[in-house]
């Protein structure tokens, strides 16, 4: 039987989401482009790109890029805005973030549905990316009294350099915890994607007065002003390797309080283990997002005398990955579709990591699976040039990228090992990484070989998080810099305890943090 022709869900088209942000926040969206927030207000100003959606090529709101002289402006603004809210009564704060929760809560669905169009999201992971946020929030409200404790805001505005991935859960849910602790907030919208989520949480939290800028452009632009200004008091950065290596060193340069969050090859050790089963239910979970996500798993580390029982199990649990139209159904009334990943986060993205495993493939790695976009759940003649098929390789090359660097994408790499240790070689390829995990029987062999991983997190036999609650998070070797975060440590990052604290984290030993 032939499989019935998809349409898009009824009410979900970008034109249909963008009505609604018109209709909600019409200070922040005008026309078919969105404004910049800084200085109290709503502007007008900044040169808007053309955009289009990863998911099928329909054109979408693109940044309305600052130029330089603006960015100084804004953040001078910004520190206007700190002087005045640091001293805003705590009980004042928590009424003014909890009323914009409220609205988030409100605008839920509408602000997935941005995710959606926006950075390819599937409904179910874009849904949860709100939740997050809002439940994560309202802990803080909760805790915070706890939490400010003979503690102070900092001197100057928190500015947030984040990537794309997730607007809401890490960017949106840092900014309002910055600011319940007493700092004003900037944020740079990622040039990748998410504006216009970014612009409508911004617009909810600004009504209730909370003191939020929120500017576009190129990072090299604007990184003198977001980074190395002397109004900001400190610079909380979510990216890659590259941007972070330079924003690391303009902050150790200029002594300024920091987070810096940056990739690690996240690896999966099998060694003398057996419960396939459970680790068979863990392999497509990995998938989510199309491993678009810093504590994604595209590394497995495999004992070699275990590989044909290791194949066994994972090539049907990635044959099983389901890819497509994120809002895409088969009847207007059908619920949307329970899908692992969309697309990419654009095609140049596609195209790279596309180019990248067919160099791994010519310089010797072995093709143990490739999907077929073909097979996926998209509609007739839908533009694909986003999107990559789960694929597998065996042992790629010590000269490709896939050998030793995140691939942010579906690729998963399989290594093969004798010893224990060609296993912890294998696993610590990218000289640090946020998390991993080890399946292993032997609770004593697990006890042994975990802490020579050098990763934040390692779990036996389950993946670990990023986490923000009950536990802190940071990361080993190049995969972080500066102050770690989570629970009562996000809160001690962005303000000042007693004189000469120096909150956990990846300081160089020279640098005190003030």
């Amino acid at each position: 039987m032939a499989a019935p022709t998809l349409t898009l869900k009824p009410g979900t088209a970008w034109a249909d989401a963008w009505r609604r942000c018109l209709a909600v926040a019409p200070e922040a969206f005008q026309d078919d482009t969105v404004r910049n927030l800084w200085g109290g207000g709503w502007q007008a100003d900044g040169r808007s790109l053309p955009a289009t959606t990863p998911v099928d090529g329909t054109p979408i709101a693109g940044p309305p890029r600052l130029d330089a002289d603006t960015a100084r402006r804004a953040v001078r603004a910004a520190l206007d805005q700190h002087r005045d809210w640091r001293h805003v009564a705590l009980p004042e704060r928590k009424a003014r973030v909890g009323a914009a929760l409220d609205a988030l809560i409100e605008h839920r669905e509408l602000l997935a549905l941005l995710l959606v169009w926006e950075i390819g999201k599937p409904w179910r992971l874009a849904r949860a990316d709100v939740d997050r946020a809002i439940d994560g929030v309202r802990w803080y409200v909760a805790e915070i009294d706890r939490m400010l404790d003979g503690r102070s805001p900092l001197d100057g505005p928190v500015s947030n350099i984040a990537s794309w991935n997730y607007p809401m859960s890490v960017l949106v849910h840092a900014m309002l915890v910055q600011a319940l602790a007493g700092n004003a907030v900037i944020a740079k919208t990622p040039t990748d994607g998410g504006v216009g989520c970014l612009t409508l949480a911004a617009a909810l939290a600004a009504r209730e007065g909370l003191p939020i800028t929120l500017v576009s452009g190129s990072g090299g632009e604007l990184s003198e002003s977001l980074v190395r200004a002397p109004e900001i008091g400190c610079v909380s950065f979510v990216g890659g390797r590259d941007t972070g290596a330079r924003v690391a060193t303009a902050v150790a340069d200029l002594g300024k309080r920091h987070i810096l969050e940056q990739e690690g090859l996240n690896a999966w050790g099998v060694w003398n283990y057996t419960d396939w089963e459970a680790l068979g239910a863990q392999i497509r979970k990995t998938f989510d997002y199309g491993k678009q996500r810093c504590t994604a798993y595209p590394r497995f580390v495999v004992q070699r005398s275990a590989f044909d029982a290791f194949l066994a199990t994972y090539l049907p649990a990635v044959r099983s990955v389901r890819v497509g139209h994120p809002l895409a159904v088969a009847d207007p009334d059908d619920a949307l579709p329970e899908l692992d990943f969309g697309p990419l986060i654009n095609a140049a993205k596609a195209k790279e990591l596309s180019d990248q495993v067919t160099e791994a493939i010519d310089r010797g790695a072995v093709p143990l699976h490739r999907g077929r976009l073909t097979d996926g759940h998209v509609l007739p003649g839908q533009d694909l040039s986003a999107y990559v098929a789960p694929v597998t390789l065996l042992n790629p090359p010590s000269t490709s990228p896939l050998h030793h660097a995140e691939p942010f994408g579906p690729v998963d790499t399989i290594v093969l090992v004798d010893t224990e240790a060609e296993l912890l070689a294998a696993m610590n390829a990218s000289n640090g990484a946020l998390v991993a995990t080890l399946s292993c029987d032997d609770p004593a062999a697990y006890e042994r070989l975990a802490p020579q991983i050098r990763a934040f997190k390692v779990g036996r036999g389950k993946p670990r998080s990023r986490g923000d609650r009950d536990e802190l998070f940071g990361g080993f070797g190049a995969s972080w810099r500066g102050a770690f975060v989570g629970g009562d440590l996000l809160v001690r990052a962005v303000t000042r305890g007693p004189k000469g604290e120096r909150p956990p984290g990846n300081f160089p030993d020279y640098h005190l943090v003030p």
